[in-house]
């Protein structure tokens, strides 16, 4: 089976799905992952091919609109900067989406690209599925994970989910609109009923890669929205730990491991400082992840800057406690 996985975001929003089709292509299937091109070397590492994506996040995170978020103050004031240059930016993926589609036989679509990915499927005829790794249909359980940790008790909760999906439905809107009706010759009435049929009035499929230990599956769920447990970034048999890391590792007790992923700060300086005294008044050795932050801490015997290394083998060497 042709199986495309289409996904788009920040490195967190990727690596999980290069374990994923790593596990498929094992499994006999011939599997794409559709992203951004400067992820294409964590996507063929896998052993699965790659569908470039045009747009580079890190790029615009780092562009005068992005930094402009960390101008914000408040939550939702990120939130409506982020909608916005989600806005744009998504018209742009889809030709090479469309394109993908057409030569596959089941699109396994990330909560990112759902929306998209879903009128896609419904007007080539190419069944769908979902594979998210957040909680984001509507609950009595809790509120959703975008609006922080908030309960606003079961009515208020089912409520917010309600809303923050049709938030992000709008956030594609146009793009859905411009792609039913100039790539798919359909008319543009069929983009919000492909969504409802596929989702909802069918039962749309969705399977959840987080652990049910952390989040157990909620009550009031439909069926058809399963948690299946993580899919862990593709690391190859003989990966190892960079030498320096290992000689670090082995020349103290076990370090602290400090990162921010994807994320990014409006100091990065600063930010750093912050975590070199947090760590030396506490009395512990640390790992810092320079990351998209460009953290750094100044490398001697109790603390190391790291760029990318495989996680799966150096958290098991970390602290356990503090």
């Amino acid at each position: 089976m042709r199986v495309a996985v289409m996904t788009a975001g920040s490195r967190g929003d990727i690596a999980p799905y290069t374990g994923l089709a790593h596990g498929l292509a094992r499994a006999g299937h011939r599997v794409t992952v559709a992203t951004h091109a400067s992820f294409g070397p964590l996507v063929t590492a896998a052993g699965v091919e790659l569908c470039p994506l045009p747009v580079d996040p890190r790029a615009e995170l780092e562009s005068a609109r992005g930094r402009a978020l960390h101008e914000s103050t408040t939550g939702p004031g990120k939130l409506l900067r982020l909608t916005r240059m989600a806005r744009e930016l998504v018209g742009g993926m889809a030709p090479p989406l469309v394109d993908l589609a057409r030569r596959s036989d089941l699109l396994l679509l990330s909560s990112s690209l759902a929306p998209l990915g879903n009128a896609i499927g419904e007007g080539l005829g190419v069944p769908s599925a979902g594979v998210f790794l957040q909680p984001l249909h509507s609950t009595a359980a809790f509120s959703p994970s975008v609006l922080g940790a908030r309960s606003f008790g079961p009515v208020g909760n089912r409520l917010a989910g309600r809303m923050t999906n049709e938030a992000v439905d709008r956030v594609f809107s146009q793009a859905v609109r411009t792609t039913v009706r100039d790539l798919l010759s359909l008319p543009p009435a069929a983009a919000r009923a492909a969504r409802h049929r596929a989702r909802e009035r069918r039962g749309w499929p969705v399977w959840h890669g987080f652990s049910p230990v952390l989040v157990p599956r909620p009550r009031d769920w439909r069926p058809g929205l399963e948690v299946c447990g993580y899919w862990w970034p593709y690391d190859p048999p003989d990966a190892r730990l960079p030498r320096h890391v290992e000689e670090f590792l082995a020349a103290g007790p076990p370090p602290v491991f400090v990162g921010l992923g994807s994320a990014t700060v409006p100091d990065a300086e600063a930010t750093g400082a912050l975590v070199v005294r947090a760590l030396r008044k506490a009395g512990l050795r640390g790992v810092v992840q320079r990351g998209w932050a460009g953290l750094h801490a100044d490398d001697g015997p109790d603390l190391l800057t790291v760029d990318e290394v495989p996680h799966a083998l150096l958290f098991p060497t970390t602290a356990r406690t503090c």
